[in-house]
């Protein structure tokens, strides 16, 4: 049963306009930057400051360093005398090649070997001036260094940048010398145009050795390519007629020879068609005889007719009765069988006459298909000796190309030697230095100056990111998530120093009630609010009363419970203000010690620990031998009484229930002060009995870690948590902006007040 009647039994949400709480902080956010800048503009100043003085001394010490520049010119074609005969035309290709060109001979120019030819020129490796970097001085300390090692230090030195969209290129040479720097860089340049010259010509030497080389060789094979083609047109008869010619005759040959044969072949098949037709003849039937054979023969139709006759005769007789013996019988079988032996001889002589026709047919046709095999066997060797005479011929054709370029080449080379040409110029020649391009003031004192800035910045986030104390109440809320009831200013001497309100009284005509007082007028700062009722501590605690009330306008709180995370962040300064506001309102107040372990209300009152809250848990009859009206209008204590060995069972025990609800009965309001949160949990305990919870967070002392587990120790036991006062903090311009605070900042003798 809680003794206290209860507002509202759930925890209430973030409180409007506050944010949610915030496990951490963005280290790189706005917010954080902003309040390090503002927080630490000292160490911005300081690091601006160092950047600066170490950028001039830097600069002071720097020794003086001179630029001596050169122009040269570069044509990636070497010029021809006998003109571009072989240049490659404008194109994608050329201008890449151009490009590499262009970069190469930027390397070339700070190459070893063109700064070792300076060296032993100049003697580099031998002055003390220039290996040490220093201007030309007789009093130096003689140095020797390597050439290679001189080299470097020279290559070091140098520089080489292109123009853009030309084919130049600026060469330029630092040096603490200004006329050394023109000297060397004279010498780079000319020692760079002469090696090129150089090359060019040893390469014009050795490229025409070597053409004339391959000119020899090129023409023996020539000359011997020459000779076995004219001993193959010997060889195979090729001296008057061509290929080409020869090959149309044999084509024609081949095209008769090929006709004839076939009309060979058409008479062999008539020829032979006309003996089986004779073979088939019977010599005794002479009118089977073809009519073919008779209209071609002029001998046999005559006999076929007598033939045809003397038969027709011999059977008229035999018709008309006459025997076998008739003499006319007989004489007509006479003729009858001369003429049939006639036909029969002369059908045998035709068939001998087509036999020997067929005979020549076949003679003649075997002769003409060996002439058509033998043309056809010249015209495959013909083609064989085309393709191997064009072999050799192409290969003298080349030969004899390769070998006119040679000669055309080796004349030019031969030329070129006579009259050298250099594809490099110099353009502008070096000047002595008029000032120096090293150090750069300005530009040090520009860097040295971000790089202070920098650090004076890195070296106030990182301040800020160590920093874990709740700062101001925008930072709380951010932190917890509820709204602040408001802030009581810093009443420690401390505080009023750092305040650039506090003034001393005698700086203006203010009464003893509207000033500041001064530390030894001061007194107890938790009763501040009464006896200094125009001070900054009592419109601070009449604010924070004020909000209290609009948190719950219908149903005020009636019990207060006021807590911290912490020890010494002001509960018992921030509950005797509260006490103390509320009791000016015309309210009976009681102030309860419920720290029964470190009380202090006792001590800001100057009473007694023989009676309290101990006794009257006791009996609480007795409470009004414990309650103590103070010098305050309308308000009571109720000290902390005899120290107990369990605290915590005493807030839960039946008798502090009938203790609250006996207060309740009698006062207005019962402001309770506590032991904090996070050190024991007699807190927790109250927050379950109580309308409202409190939580004090000292600025800059409180850990953020700390409020955070204060809160939520306090809401996981179902504890109504109404808002935080911030305390100790330090008001500055733009927080306070009526001159009235100027006299109201309250510093103590006694230093931060204690919780």
């Amino acid at each position: 049963m809680n003794p206290f009647p209860r507002v509202s039994e759930t925890p209430p949400p973030p409180a409007a306009g506050g944010a949610q709480p915030s496990e951490g902080r963005d280290f790189l956010s706005l917010t954080v930057l902003v309040r390090a800048v503002r927080k630490g503009w000292v160490l911005l100043v300081l690091g601006l400051v160092l950047g600066l003085s170490g950028t001039s001394l830097y600069t002071a010490r720097q020794v003086r360093v001179y630029e001596a520049m050169a122009t040269v010119q570069f044509d990636p074609q070497t010029l021809m005398p006998l003109g571009n005969q072989g240049r490659p035309e404008a194109g994608p290709e050329s201008y890449w090649s151009n490009q590499e060109y262009f970069a190469t001979q930027h390397q070339v120019l700070t190459s070893r070997r063109v700064n070792a030819a300076v060296v032993r020129r100049l003697g580099l490796n031998h002055d003390p001036g220039f290996i040490e970097g220093v201007p030309a001085r007789k009093d130096l300390p003689a140095v020797t260094k390597t050439v290679d090692e001189a080299a470097e230090i020279l290559r070091a030195r140098l520089i080489v940048k292109p123009i853009t969209d030309s084919r130049l290129a600026r060469i330029m040479y630092r040096d603490a010398d200004p006329d050394r720097a023109r000297r060397i860089l004279d010498a780079v340049v000319d020692v760079y145009v002469d090696q090129n010259l150089e090359l060019t010509l040893d390469s014009a030497n050795k490229r025409s050795a070597w053409l004339d080389t391959q000119m020899g060789t090129l023409k023996g094979e020539l000359e011997t390519q020459e000779m076995d083609l004219h001993d193959f047109k010997k060889r195979n008869n090729l001296l008057s007629v061509s290929f080409d010619d020869q090959s149309n005759m044999l084509r024609a040959q081949i095209q008769q020879l090929n006709t004839t044969l076939t009309e060979l072949k058409t008479r062999q098949e008539r020829v032979a068609a006309r003996l089986n037709v004779l073979k088939q003849i019977d010599p005794e039937d002479p009118a089977t005889i073809p009519q073919s054979e008779l209209l071609g023969n002029a001998v046999l139709e005559p006999l076929r007719a007598g033939y045809l006759e003397s038969k027709n005769d011999l059977e008229r007789l035999l018709a008309i009765g006459k025997g076998d013996n008739h003499p006319d019988v007989q004489a007509a079988r006479g003729k009858v069988r001369a003429i049939r032996e006639a036909l029969a001889t002369e059908l045998r002589n035709i068939r001998a006459g087509a036999g020997a026709d067929l005979q020549a047919v076949h003679q003649e046709l075997e002769g003409v298909t060996s002439l058509y095999e033998t043309a056809k066997g010249q015209a495959m060797e013909l083609n064989l000796n085309e393709v191997r005479f064009g072999r050799l011929r192409r290969a003298k054709d080349n030969t004899e190309h390769i070998y006119g370029l040679v000669l055309e080449r080796s004349t030019e080379s031969n030329l070129s030697k006579l009259m050298p040409f250099n594809n490099v110029r110099v353009l502008d020649r070096p000047l002595r230095p008029g000032g120096p391009v090293l150090p750069r003031p300005l530009m040090n004192l520009a860097f040295g100056a971000i790089c202070g800035l920098v650090l004076g910045l890195a070296a106030a986030l990182v301040r800020e990111s160590l920093d874990r104390t709740v700062r101001d109440s925008e930072d709380a809320e951010r932190e917890l998530g509820f709204a602040s009831l408001g802030s009581l200013p810093d009443v420690s001497v401390r505080g009023a120093r750092t305040s650039h309100y506090y003034r001393h009284p005698q700086a203006d005509g203010a009464s003893r009630e509207s000033r500041s007082p001064r530390p030894d007028e001061a007194g107890k700062p938790e009763l501040l609010a009464h006896t200094h009722p125009k001070s900054a501590m009592a419109e601070a605690a009449r604010a924070v009363r004020t909000n209290l009330v609009f948190m719950s306008p219908d149903r005020p709180y009636k019990s207060l419970l006021v807590t911290s995370a912490g020890p010494a962040e002001g509960k018992t300064m921030v509950a005797a203000s509260m006490a103390i506001a509320m009791s000016q309102a015309g309210q009976r107040v009681c102030l309860v010690d419920c720290d029964l372990r470190r009380p202090r209300v006792h001590q800001v009152f100057e009473e007694s620990l023989e009676r309290g809250v101990t006794t009257a848990l006791l009996d609480v009859d007795k409470l009004d031998e414990a309650l103590v009206e103070t010098q305050v209008p309308n308000l009571w204590v109720l000290p902390a009484g005899p120290m107990p060995p369990n605290p915590a069972d005493l807030m839960h025990s039946e008798a502090f229930g009938r203790l609250a609800k006996v207060l309740s009965e009698r006062f207005d309001r019962v402001v309770i002060d506590s032991p904090p949160v996070c050190v024991v949990t007699d807190a927790v305990i109250l927050s379950t009995r109580v309308d409202a919870t409190m939580l004090v967070i000292r600025a800059r002392k409180t850990k953020r870690e700390g409020a955070r587990r204060a809160v939520r120790a306090i809401r996981d036991v179902g504890g109504r948590l109404t808002g935080f006062v911030m305390n100790a903090t330090v008001p500055t311009g733009d927080t306070y902006a009526y001159s009235y605070y100027n006299s109201y900042t309250q510093p103590t003798k006694s230093g931060e007040a204690r919780g």
